[in-house]
C-alpha cells in the first residue's frame, strides 16, 4: 500500500466566540472536499464553552455542542472551563446525549466511582483512509476545584505515559491532544516516548509553525477562533510509521462565512435570548457601581461573599462588576452583563497585616486601572476593593502604604498578628491582582456557584440591599 496522507483539523480555546465559527466551517468544508472526507479529522482541545457569552449561559452549553455537532467534530476533549464551570449532570446530557462526538479525557474519572463516566473515554481511534489515529485527551488537573464537583483529575503526565504506552502498539499515528498548556505539553514530549504529535491548548499559544521536541510535533491555535490549525501526516502503512509531519495555522478571518452555522448560531442565540429574559430580582432604585471606589453594588457583593463563605470579612475586587443596575426588572441577562466572570466564592484565613497591606494597594491607581485577563476573569480591569465586615479610615494625600489610618474588623482594631476568615474569589488564589491573598490558609472554594449567584441572592434581599448604601471606606 502507498504511503497514505492523513490532515487533522484542530481548533482549541475558542471561549464561545461563535462570530469565529462560521468562517472556521467554511475552511473545514474546504479543506475537506481538496483531501477527501476519508482523510481529514477534525479535533477541538478543550475550552470551547465560556460561560460569559449569552448564546453558551442561555442554553447550558447546548449552542456550542450544536456547532461541534455542525462542523462534524471527530473527538473533543473537555477543558477546565467545560469541567469547572458546568455541573457534573449537565456534563453528562451535553457530551453523552446530544454529542454526535467522542469526548476523550485520560486522566478525568468520577471521584466517587474511581472511574470516568460511558461517554467519557481515555482516548479513541479514527481510521481514515486505511491510517489508523489514536487521540488521547488530557486535562489540567485543578483537584481543589474538581472534587467539589465531583470529579477528580489524576496526574496528566502519569496518565500519558500509561495511555501512550497502550495504545502505540495499535495505531500508525498517535497524538495527544492536551488541555494543559505550553510548558507541559513541552515537558511531555521529553519525557514520554512513542508520542506523533501533541496539539495543545490552555495557554492560549499560537504556533504558526510547529515545535518539535525529541521527535514529537506539537502545535496550536492561539485563542478565540482567530486560528484554527492542520496538522498533516503521511504514513507508510505497510511499515507502519509516519514518514513526514509537518503543521501551520491559518487566519479564520480568510475564509468566507459557512451561512448554515450562522444561521444555527442566529436560532440558538434567540433561544438563549429568551432563556435569559427571566427576572430574578426587582430594585425599588438604582445600585451605582465605580471601579476606582466603593459603591453599592460593589459592597452588595462583598457583603455577599461574607454571608455566602460564613467569613468576618468579604472582599471582592471591584472590576468584577461592569455597570450599575437600573431600578425595575432585573433578568438573568443584565446579571450575566455586568457580572460575567465564571470565578467562584472562595474563603481562606489571612492575616491581618497581610489584610492591612493588601487595603493599601486598593488605594494605588496601578492596581485600580491594572489590566487583567484570563483565571476566569471577564472584565477589564482589577479595580479597587469592596468589602464587607470592615471599617477603614484613610488620608488620600498619604504617600502609598501609609495611607490608611484605622481598620475596624466587626468594630474591633485590626490585630496584625490575629489570623482572619475572608471570603473572596478563587481568582485571587491564583496571585492575580492583589497577591497578598496568596498567603491565604485552609483555602475551601465553593462550586458550582459562580460570583453571579452570590449577587443574585443579594440582589433578593432587601436588608441586604439597604445595608450597601453604607461607606466602608471613609476619608479623614
Amino acid at each position: 500500500m502507498p504511503v497514505q496522507q492523513l490532515h487533522v483539523l484542530f481548533t482549541n480555546d475558542l471561549h464561545s466566540r461563535f462570530e469565529s465559527m462560521p468562517r472556521i466551517s467554511s475552511a473545514f468544508r474546504m479543506i475537506r472536499g481538496r483531501c477527501g472526507r476519508d482523510r481529514v479529522i477534525a479535533v477541538d482541545v478543550g475550552d470551547h464553552m465560556d460561560r460569559m457569552r449569552p448564546e453558551t449561559e442561555g442554553t447550558a452549553g447546548l449552542s456550542n455542542i450544536e456547532v461541534l455537532n455542525y462542523m462534524e467534530y471527530d473527538v473533543a476533549v473537555p477543558g477546565n472551563n467545560e469541567g469547572l464551570t458546568f455541573e457534573r449532570e449537565l456534563l453528562h446530557r451535553l457530551y453523552g446525549k446530544a454529542a454526535a462526538f467522542s469526548t476523550v479525557c485520560g486522566n478525568l474519572q468520577e471521584l466517587k466511582k474511581g472511574k470516568p463516566p460511558s461517554w467519557l473515554k481515555p482516548y479513541t481511534i479514527v481510521e481514515r483512509n486505511g491510517v489508523r489515529t489514536g487521540l488521547i485527551g488530557l486535562t489540567a488537573a485543578f483537584n481543589d476545584f474538581y472534587h467539589p464537583l465531583g470529579w477528580h483529575a489524576l496526574p496528566p503526565l502519569e496518565a500519558a505515559e500509561q495511555w501512550v504506552r497502550e495504545l502505540r502498539p495499535h495505531v500508525h499515528v498517535l497524538i495527544v491532544l492536551s488541555h494543559l498548556g505550553l510548558p507541559t505539553d513541552e515537558t511531555m514530549a521529553r519525557t514520554i516516548e512513542g508520542i506523533d504529535c501533541i496539539i495543545g491548548a490552555h495557554t492560549h499559544h499560537l504556533l504558526k509553525e510547529p515545535l518539535f521536541v525529541n521527535g514529537t510535533m506539537i502545535s496550536a491555535a492561539g485563542k478565540y477562533g482567530a486560528y484554527f490549525g492542520e496538522a498533516v501526516f503521511e504514513v507508510d502503512i505497510d511499515r507502519g510509521e509516519v514518514v513526514r509531519k509537518d503543521a501551520r495555522c491559518y487566519e479564520s478571518a480568510d475564509f468566507p462565512e459557512d451561512d448554515g452555522l450562522a444561521a444555527l448560531i442566529s436560532r440558538q442565540a434567540a433561544a438563549a435570548k429568551a432563556s435569559l429574559s427571566e427576572s430574578v430580582a426587582e430594585l425599588d432604585r438604582d445600585l451605582s457601581n465605580s471601579w476606582s471606589q466603593e459603591s453599592e453594588l460593589g459592597n452588595l457583593l462583598a457583603s455577599g461573599l461574607r454571608r455566602w463563605t460564613g467569613s468576618d470579612i468579604g472582599i471582592v475586587n471591584a472590576g468584577q462588576l461592569l455597570a450599575p443596575l437600573s431600578k425595575g426588572a432585573v433578568t438573568r441577562e443584565t446579571i450575566l452583563d455586568i457580572c460575567p466572570s465564571p470565578i467562584n466564592p472562595c474563603l481562606m484565613l489571612l492575616p491581618g497585616d497581610v489584610l492591612l497591606r493588601t487595603l493599601e494597594e486598593a488605594l494605588l491607581d496601578e492596581m485600580i486601572e491594572k489590566p487583567i485577563m484570563g483565571f476566569g476573569f471577564r472584565g477589564k480591569v482589577l479595580g479597587t476593593l469592596c468589602v464587607d465586615g470592615l471599617d477603614i479610615v484613610y488620608e488620600r494625600s498619604a504617600p502609598p502604604y501609609r495611607k490608611i489610618r484605622r481598620v475596624l474588623v466587626g468594630g474591633a482594631p485590626l490585630r496584625p498578628e490575629r489570623w482572619y476568615r475572608v471570603g473572596t474569589i478563587d481568582m485571587f488564589t491564583f496571585g492575580v491582582g492583589y497577591r497578598g491573598f496568596l498567603e491565604g490558609k485552609q483555602i475551601r472554594y465553593y462550586l458550582p456557584e459562580l460570583l453571579r449567584d452570590v449577587l443574585v441572592k443579594q440582589l433578593r434581599d432587601r436588608e441586604q440591599l439597604k445595608a450597601s448604601s453604607r461607606k466602608r471606606w471613609r476619608e479623614n
